[in-house]
Parts: structure tokens; sequence; C-alpha cells
């Protein structure tokens, strides 16, 4: 890239991919001397009205003079940045440095004035918006602090930029010109303005993708199969309600068809706009191909090709290319190497997929980086009987192949609006920004049930995910989606039976559940089950195999009705003889039971029995219902006049009745476990929906010194990129917030330990702080309750006879805690992931059995209580088998000063407390350590970026 030959090198971070408010892509660059021919095309085209808002009088041209200025920055004092589409500008701003009064000036000043122009077909597009988030990160990274800015009163645009950006602002009007002025320290008003932005732009872009007016297939052969005559025929045959092309460049002269579809040999030969194209050709001619369709003006790409970054690092490149070279158009890619995409909307009807067979028109959105995983999910949710009985519908679906563009999370920004979604389920293989994702599926989940099933977990992801890997365990990456409100599920199995369950019941009220049925065994094996999940069951109530489907209607009526009830499990299995229940007759009578109380769910486990199976299958389907009260708003898609006036509920091969209107819609189960486990994970997810309407607070103690803490952190991070504090400087830092670990005295000799035992006062303890023997009391080298001198030097002589020389043991002494339960905090922050808190009982809870709980800081009161009691072990804190219940709320206290700490200052890159002895009325910090290192960088703080890959 170029460099300017004023002060400083050219920039290079400050260059980023954006999304616009109508979905579309621009790149932010800074202005160079290389760009004085771009400037100049690009005022040309500026109307005159715009450029007299600019410069408050006619100004036709650009001097030479003034170009000059425009492109020769320092990247300091005098800083321009350009908005870019194939290459062109789209729009510029710029700021200077200037003192206070008004004149350029250089550093200690720190406020510039800034100004934009943005070309007239570009207005509207959300640029400017953009450009302001860009230059304030730049001028906060070069010290400046507060833009000024000049507008006409009649500049109503850019005014409203301003005042839209949350900023904290002053406003005056003086000699006919609004004066504005305006901190650029992020506020929370300006950072939700921001990710409202990115919420709006993100999902606009996905629309574009998922909803086109008009689909071009590049790559189509010219006789039937092949990847791209399949998925030109798979659009076809969905009935796509817009205008369809089929291009290949080595059709013959005079070809204008295949199929019934109009033929091109060029994407530039269709007459008229193409808003997506498919591209099924070799890698090797992808670039032309890509070429052809920005020039064109595509809006989005769906690249099936493979080639890319899963066949190695020449792969890698091609594929940065292929993205870059996209986003130089302004376009957004799902793929390469993708299976594709499927929106069942009836005003859509898109099937641009490999699919081998359409999902039923539904309401479970549904995000596979996988195309094989994503198969196997299509044909799960379409398939009745084996499995989860029943027919599940999708209304969207797309398989991301190596997702070098578009990413779950450009899904969640989706989905999170979309009123034809209800449910959302995701299979991933990688999380690209795992701040973001976390962010967005808390907000995803406070609205609609988001459910994940991760692949990869244990080793790398796939060879075509190029993103930053996790240092955290997989455990506590899953139980920091949990604290976001992510349902996270270990198999796709799982995936598909809670997705069933969540997308037609009610959420339940609590753990409580009623089991009924005709047969005792299965009621017992659900009995069970629900204990094994930590639910509350109720005694099964078994009706006998002669029961009728009146008996079943009347015992689920019952069931529903009972107050000590949130949810029921009905178990069937087949009935032998006259009279028995017909499969119809039951699923109706459990439908009209059920019906009558549409407040709790219902489940119902099947055992060999196929027409219920059948009969459920209407249950089971999460095809749009008639529903009470006014329709949903209008699709924000393009309209389609054409269109039927309903879904495409005939699926050929599917002879099964339509369900009666208004059913009460029930999930079938194959197994009793697999039932339990899906209500399991909805009573879960019904819990965090009910805390996270009060997440509780982030306590302020009046005893923190943040001021000290941060003079210590500088002192210390001079002396090296990363440390491990010692002792007495990680126990200072610990006592500017509160938190004070037990003195320990070294004790290199017989002598010197017990004069540290005179300065500390017995009992003490004589502990061993060797790596190989801390914390490790089970191999002997911690003695406790050293009551006087003498034990103290038989106890030291032991330690040196059994483990080494003093200088091997490194002892120390320690006065006595207060007995109670010995636990461990840890904090630590990681780059990809963030910051987290995690707790458990030291030793083999922790350390053998993986007992950890995990919180993602900061941390609020009522999670640290939480906190506290999701181990499993937890019981050993409050009271088991009669021992007396130790100070938790000391221990909350103490978590909570921990999540200040290393929220607080994000150079503290871990905190470990061992042991933490959590006595009946107070606790005691018995070991620390504290590492540091320069801050990570926060993607998730800066201006609205595209990942780079």
């Amino acid at each position: 890239m170029q460099t300017s030959s004023d002060r400083h090198e050219y920039p290079a971070h400050w260059e980023a991919d954006v999304v616009l408010r109508d979905g579309g892509t621009a790149r932010v660059r800074p202005i160079t001397v290389d760009d004085a021919e771009r400037l100049v095309s690009f005022y040309e085209q500026v109307s005159d009205e715009s450029k007299y808002y600019r410069f408050f009088a006619p100004y036709p041209r650009l001097s030479a003079k003034d170009v000059h200025r425009f492109t020769h920055h320092d990247f300091v004092d005098r800083v321009g940045l350009a908005a870019t589409v194939g290459g062109e500008f789209i729009a510029t701003v710029r700021y200077d440095r200037i003192g206070a009064d008004g004149a350029p000036a250089s550093a200690p000043a720190d406020e510039a004035e800034v100004a934009f122009l943005v070309q007239d077909a570009h207005q509207g597009r959300g640029v400017a918006s953009a450009l302001l988030e860009h230059i304030g990160a730049v001028a906060r990274e070069r010290g400046i602090r507060r833009f000024a800015a000049e507008v006409l009163p009649a500049n109503n645009k850019m005014i409203k930029v301003f005042t839209d950006a949350g900023y904290t602002q002053k406003r005056s009007f003086e000699d006919g010109v609004v004066r504005l002025e305006f901190d650029l320290e992020p506020t929370d008003r300006s950072m939700a303005v921001q990710r409202a932005r990115e919420q709006r732009a993100e999902a606009r872009s996905v629309q574009r993708l998922l909803a086109p007016g008009s689909v071009a297939v590049i790559g189509t052969g010219r006789a039937p199969g092949g990847v791209g005559r399949s998925i030109l025929d798979n659009i076809r045959d969905a009935g796509f309600t817009g205008r369809l092309h089929a291009v290949n460049k080595a059709l013959p002269e005079g070809t204008d068809e295949l199929d019934g579809v109009p033929a091109f040999r060029s994407v530039r030969d269709i007459d008229g706009p193409v808003d997506l194209a498919v591209v099924a050709v070799p890698s090797a001619q992808v670039p032309e191909v890509v070429a052809e369709c920005g020039a064109h003006g595509v809006q989005g790409l769906v690249v099936v090709s493979a080639g890319y970054a899963e066949s190695g690092p020449e792969g890698r490149e091609l594929q940065r290319a292929l993205v870059r070279q996209a986003r130089t158009y302004g376009m957004r890619i799902i793929g390469p190497n993708a299976f594709g995409v499927i929106n069942n909307a009836p005003d859509v009807r898109l099937n641009a997929s490999l699919a081998p067979e359409p999902p039923r028109p539904g309401r479970i959105g549904l995000f596979a980086q996988s195309g094989a995983i994503g198969v196997a999910l299509l044909s799960r949710l379409h398939r009745r009987g084996g499995g989860v009985t029943g027919v599940t519908g999708v209304s969207t679906f797309v398989s991301s192949g190596n997702r070098a563009d578009v990413s779950g999370n450009d899904l969640l920004q989706y989905w999170y609006e979309d009123p034809d979604t209800d449910v959302v389920l995701m299979y991933l293989e990688s999380i690209g920004n795992p701040r973001k994702f976390t962010r967005l599926a808390r907000r995803t989940a406070a609205a609609k049930p988001l459910v994940v099933v991760q692949g990869a977990r244990h080793g790398a992801g796939p060879r075509g995910h190029a993103v930053r890997a996790m240092r955290l365990p997989h455990a506590t990456v899953s139980a920091l989606l949990r604290q976001a409100g992510v349902i996270h599920v270990d198999t796709i199995t799982e995936l598909v039976d809670a997705g069933l369950l969540l997308a037609r019941q009610p959420l339940p009220a609590g753990p409580r559940v009623a089991i009924l049925g005709n047969s005792e065994s299965l009621g017992l094996l659900t009995y069970d089950a629900c204990l094994a999940e930590g639910l509350r069951p109720q005694p099964p109530q078994d009706l006998t195999t002669a029961a009728s489907a009146a008996d079943f209607h009347d015992a689920l009526a019952r069931a529903l009705a009972d107050d000590t009830c949130d949810a029921v499990v009905v178990t069937a299995i087949p009935a032998v003889g006259e009279g028995s229940v017909g499969d119809a007759a039951l699923a109706d009578a459990l439908r009209s039971a059920a019906a009558a109380t549409p407040d709790k769910p219902v489940l119902v486990v099947h055992v060999e029995l196929g027409g219920l199976a059948e009969a459920l299958s209407a249950a089971a389907s999460t095809a749009p219902q008639p529903a009470a009260g006014p329709p949903p708003a209008p699709r924000t898609a393009r309209p389609a006049p054409d269109a039927p006036a309903d879904t495409r509920a005939a699926v050929p091969g599917d002879a099964r009745p339509a369900p009666p209107e208004g059913a009460r819609l029930i999930p079938a189960y194959p197994a009793a476990e697999r039932a339990v486990r899906a209500l399991a994970h909805s009573v879960e997810y019904a819990q965090w929906r009910r805390d996270v309407a009060d997440p509780g607070k982030v306590p302020e103690y009046e005893d923190i010194d943040e001021k000290a803490a941060a003079a210590l952190i500088e002192r210390q991070l001079t002396s090296g990129q990363g440390l491990t504090l010692e002792r007495h400087a990680a126990y200072e830092l610990l006592a500017t917030y509160g938190i004070h670990v037990h003195r320990a005295l070294p004790a290199p000799g017989p002598d010197a330990a017990a004069e540290a035992a005179r300065t500390l006062g017995y009992p003490v303890a004589l502990k061993a702080t060797a790596p190989h023997l801390r914390h490790r009391a089970d191999l002997g080298g911690v003695r406790l309750d050293l009551a006087d001198e003498e034990q103290l030097r038989r106890a030291y002589a032991e330690l040196t006879e059994l483990f080494g020389t003093p200088e091997e043991l490194r002892p120390v002494v320690q006065r006595m805690a207060p007995r109670g339960v010995d636990t461990i905090v840890r904090a630590v922050i990681d780059p990809a992931a963030g910051a987290a808190l995690s707790f458990g009982i030291a030793g083999p809870p922790s350390q053998l059995l993986g007992d950890m709980a995990h919180r993602l800081i900061p941390v609020t009161d009522r999670e640290a209580a939480s906190l506290v009691r999701a181990i499993r072990t937890a019981p050993l804190l409050f009271g088991w088998r009669g021992s007396a219940p130790v100070d938790t709320p000391a221990l909350e206290e103490l978590l909570l000063r921990v999540s200040r700490l290393v929220d607080d200052h994000p150079e503290v890159a871990a905190v470990t407390l061992e042991p933490v002895v959590v006595a009946p009325h107070a606790l005691s910090v018995l070991s620390a350590s504290v590492r540091l290192a320069p801050p990570p960088a926060r993607d998730d703080l800066g201006p609205r970026t595209l990942p780079a890959y």
C-alpha cells in the first residue's frame, strides 16, 4: 500500500470493511498522496448543493492546492479517510487538530475539526455514520479527545449524523453556522447506537442474500447433474417467486434457455438486475466470475465452489483474495465451499442448495457450518419415524462452508428480528468472534430460543475456518454460552429434540413434571430420567394398557390443571386386543386436552407406535398455524405479487392430512431420555429468561482504590511485556481491591521458621512452596496446627528429610486460618472469548473431576451467588451431612472483588487464589498469584468492521 512522505508510516491497521445500512459493504481506508485522481473524480460527481454544504459557498471544482491539502496527511494531526466501492471514493472524512484559538496545532492539543462529504448517490446508506465511528477511533488513538464541526443549519442530514451518534455534545449557533462539539469517549448511548446500527446493517445484508428478487446460477451444466445444474433445478422446482437465470460461458451460440430457464454465457448479458449469484465453477474461474458480478451490480454471492482454505495454505490465500475482491464491489459472500441457502417464506420460496429433499416450511432457523451436518439436520427435521417423529419445518437455512465472510453472527443479527423464525438451531465448528457471538446470543436468547451444538470441541477446527483459537477449555466455553442464554447441547440429535419442543410448546414455569401413560415400566423410566436431569417428577400415573383415548384425555386434562405441575410427559405403548385405543383417536384426545391449558408444555414418548407418530406428526410440525389476533407485520423483503396465497404445504409423497385448524402441536419422541432431556433444556432456558429480567448489579466497594492499582500495574509492566508478579507485589495489588492474603514468611532454615512463627503467633502452618509440592497436602508438603516451637522444628526436620533441602522446598510459615472448606478462585482473560471468572472446591473435585463453574466478567451479585451454587460439590458449602454451613456471602463478595479487578484493569491477565478457606464466619486467602500483560485488543469496542481473514 502507499505510504506518506510526511511524518508517519501508512497506518494499514486503519483499513476496514464495513456493512452499510442497506446491507452493502464499503472499504474504509486512509487517503494518501496517490489518491489525487480518485479525489478529483469523486468531487466531480458530488452535487452543487452538497459542495455548498461542505464549503459554505459555491465550490464547483477543487484547485491543485485543495487536492494537495486533502491528499497529504501526516496521519497524526491531519488525517483523511475514504469509503470506497469498486476502488472509487463514495465518501470522505477528515480531521485537523486545532488549538484553543482554532488554529492548526499539534499534541498536546486534544481537539480537532471534522468534516464529511458523501456522494449524493450514496447518501442515506449510513456511510457518514460509519466514517464517524472510524475517524473517531483514529482520533482517540492519536490523543484527540474532542471533535468540533461547523454545519449550515439547512444541512439537516449531517447535523443528524452528529446528534444521533450518542456522544456527549454541546451545540451553539453563531454567524449563521451551527457549531457542534462532542467528546469522543464512548458512552453507553454511543455504544448502543453503534450496535443498533450494526444489527440493522448486518441483518439487511443477510436479507439481501436470503430474499433476492433475481438469482443467477453460474456454472450450470447443459446436461442434468452436476452441482450447478442441481442447484438450478432445486431453485426452479421449489417455485422461486423471482427471476431465475442460468449462466454458462460454454453455452453454444443461440442457446437461450436450459429446461425453460433463461440461459446466458455471462452474467453481464442478463437484462436487468441480479440480486444473488450462486457460483458453481472451478475455483480458478471464480475471480473472473466475481469481477463480472461486481461490474453488473450483483448484491451477494453464494460460492459452492471448493478448493479454498479447506485444501491448504494455497487455498487459504485464494480464499482471502476472494473475500477482498467481493468486498471491493460491495458484495457479501456465503462460502466458499458452501452447501447453499434456503428460504421457505411464501413470497420467496428459494432453495439454492444441494439438499436432496426440500424441507417443509416452518419456523425454525437453521445454520450449519458443515454441509454434511446440514444435510443430516434437514433430513431429521424432514422425516418422520426412526428419530424425532413428525414433520418439523424450516423458515431459513444457511450452510456457510468455510464462512470466509457471512458467519453465524450475521445470521443471529437477521433471526433476532425475523418474524418468521421462532427458534434458532446452530451447528458450529468454530466461533470467529466469541465476544460478539456471546453478546448477540444473549440478546437473541432473550427474544427466542437459541440451541447450539459444537463440533471440533476437543481439537482444532476445520482447516477452512481462519479463526483465532480459544485458550479456554470446552467446559468453560460451554458454561459461558449457557450464561448468555444459549441452550448448549452435545449432539445433533439433542439439537433437533430441543428445537422440536421449543418451536411449538410454551416454556415451563418450573421443573415439576407429571408423568402419565399406559405402561408402568415406561413411566418409571421417564421418572428416573427426570431425576437424572435435575427435574422434580411426580410419581407416574399408570392408566394401564386398557386405557382408552378418553382416559388419556381426562388424565392429561387433570395433570395440566394441577397447580403443582409445570409440564406433562405422556408415555404410550401399543395396546393389544379388541377396543384398544386407535392412534388417530389418541392423538386427537391429547391435542384436545392440551388445547384447554395452552401455557404448559406437553411431550409424548411413544414406543413402536408408528401410527401414533403419524397421527402426532401434525403436532410435531412447526409450520405456521392460524392464530388469534392481528396478522404479523409484513416482511420487509421484496413484494411478490404473483406469489401463491399460502405456503407450499403439500410436499411430494406426503399424504398426511393437514392438522385441525388451531390444533395444539405436540412433539413426540421415541425414547424417554430424549424427551426428558429436551424438557430439561427448556426448563433451564425458561429459568434463564426469568433471571435475565433481573440480572443484578455490579456492587461498588468504598475500599477499592482503582488509581493505586493502576499505578502499581503501570510500574510493574515497565519491566516487561508480561510477567507473573512477585508475591509481595501480587498481594499489594490485591489489597487495593480489598482482597487480603494471609501473611506468609519465608523460612530458609529452622531458626528462621521459629522467628517467623514468633512474629505471626502460634498456631502456624509450615508449607513447602516448590512447584511440585505447592497445594499438595496429600504429598505431605504441608504441616498444620503447629502449636509451639518444638513441633515446628520437628516438622521442619521431617520436611527436609523427606523432600530435600530448604532451597529445593522453599518453605514458608503462615499463621493458621480458621478451619473451613478449601476453595479455588480463578480469573483469566482469553484474547478471543474475553475475561472469565471460575470457582470450585480445591483439590480432587476441581483437579480430578473438573468440577468448576464459570461466568463472564463483569459478574453481578446474582451471578456471583449462582456461581457458588453451580458446582456439583456445592453442598459441601451449605452444611452437607451435618457440617456447619460456611460464609458464602463473604465468598460471593470475594468473587465480585476479583471480577472488578480484572474488569477495571485489562492488564491483569490472570488471577489465582488458592486455597481460599471459607469458614462458618469468615474466609482466608492463603495464597495468590497474579499475571500481568499488555491488554489484548478489544475488537468489540472499536468501530464497526467486518472480520479480516
